[in-house]
């Protein structure tokens, strides 16, 4: 007959929400003044061309000379002046622009005449600086601007009214998700979810096609106490990567979060989110698929099977929650309240002799004693020491210091 034991447990399915902050790109800012002999040089255009990838990144002298675009990839640049008529009046090779932390300036000053100064940040992208770059002037000193004596003056594309425009049109909207993303990041660091939903919802307005942005945007909900919200948000940053991990979706080169392989994890990341808000709702059925997928989906489930483990525990699926137990451990054998569970599942198996003794279902005393193995002193040790004396076993474990308790 199945032994009643005295040790009515609770357990605690140990389901916090993970709040992540959306990966940023490595985007830098440029910024600087074109002149001839000093004067300012309006109304040209300042382009970079990405020696690796071609990327070209234009930006247009105002009435002072000046120059600026933000969203800048950090990358190595060849650099061009161009003019009105598409000439090119002067380049240089191989500027590094890169970024220290949160988007920096990288200043370039270009004189027509008497060359170019630069000022990067520390840390920035691998290749040359303006010291060991190579200054081209399309013409000689004091005719700069004009053809060269060998009639020889490079060509660049010109750069349309449409194209300056919509160059603008993405540095104002760069600007905007910046600031977005300030205002979150300074919510999130005081934990204040609730001031950290507007921005987020104004980064995904912004731009809808960024994953990581529904999901810190259902984190905060979810760590708000609206798990409603927050699970149709995640089932909308779930279909955005999986178009990115399977293909469908194209990867971006100027987008790492594109990547198949970060997308995919970012998939496990969000449905195992997605699980711990379905628990808060008590729709058991709904969170074990989600833990199911995310366990799939992750490089280390270790988390998302015990997450299943517990749910399955809770919802009363005895060989279900050991099953997952059982992938938890395998995935993560160091998981001390996975052996827990597992252990408690299986004193509940155990039955009594006829002389009254206990026998306890296979893998009990192993179990429970692994939890006292890694967990010494964890929040369930005096109950599992109970369950093995209950079963009759002595209690001496070996920690991880090699000393006996």
């Amino acid at each position: 007959m199945k032994a009643k034991w005295a040790f009515y447990l609770t357990i605690l399915a140990l389901l916090s929400v993970i709040t992540s902050t959306p990966a940023s790109a490595q985007n830098a800012t440029i910024s600087g003044k074109v002149t001839d002999n000093d004067k300012p040089q309006p109304g040209l255009n300042v382009v970079y061309k990405s020696v690796n990838t071609g990327h070209t990144v234009k930006a247009k002298t105002d009435k002072n000379g000046d120059f600026y675009a933000i969203g800048v990839p950090t990358d190595v640049y060849d650099v061009t002046v161009v003019d009105s008529s598409g000439k090119t009046i002067f380049t240089h090779d191989k500027l590094s622009v890169g970024q220290n932390g949160d988007d920096v300036a990288n200043i370039l000053n270009i004189d027509i005449t008497k060359g170019a100064t630069a000022k990067t940040p520390a840390g920035a992208a691998v290749g040359s600086s303006v010291a060991s770059g190579t200054q081209k002037f399309a013409g000689d000193a004091g005719t700069a601007g004009t053809a060269s004596k060998a009639g020889k003056t490079s060509e660049a594309p010109k750069v349309t009214k449409e194209e300056i425009e919509r160059i603008k049109a993405q540095n104002v909207k760069a600007e905007g998700i910046n600031a977005l993303i300030a205002k979150y990041q300074a919510a999130a660091a005081a934990k204040d979810w609730k001031a950290a939903i507007p921005p987020l919802e104004g980064m995904v307005a912004a731009d809808p096609s960024r994953w990581e942005y529904f999901q810190a945007l259902a984190n905060a909900q979810a760590s708000s106490g609206d798990y409603d919200t927050a699970v149709q948000n995640f089932d909308k940053g779930i279909q955005i990567a999986q178009g990115y991990a399977s293909g469908t979706t194209p990867k971006d080169p100027k987008y790492p979060n594109s990547d198949p392989a970060k997308a995919k994890e970012g998939m496990g990341e969000m449905l195992s989110n997605e699980g711990n808000a379905y628990i808060k709702l008590n729709k058991n059925d709904q969170a074990v698929a989600a833990f199911t997928k995310a366990a799939d989906l992750s490089p280390n489930p270790g988390t998302a099977y015990f997450n299943l483990c517990a749910t399955q525990y809770n919802a009363g699926n005895t060989q279900g929650a050991l099953a997952a137990c059982d992938k938890a451990i395998a995935a993560d054998p160091n998981k001390a309240e996975a052996y827990f569970i597992k252990g408690s599942l299986l004193i509940a198996a155990s039955t009594l002799e006829k002389d009254g003794k206990v026998k306890p279902a296979p893998g009990t005393e192993q179990a429970l004693k692994k939890y006292l193995d890694l967990a010494p002193d964890g929040s369930h040790a005096a109950d599992v020491k109970q369950m093995l004396a209950y079963i009759g076993s002595t209690i001496e474990t070996s920690i991880k210091s090699g000393k006996k308790k």
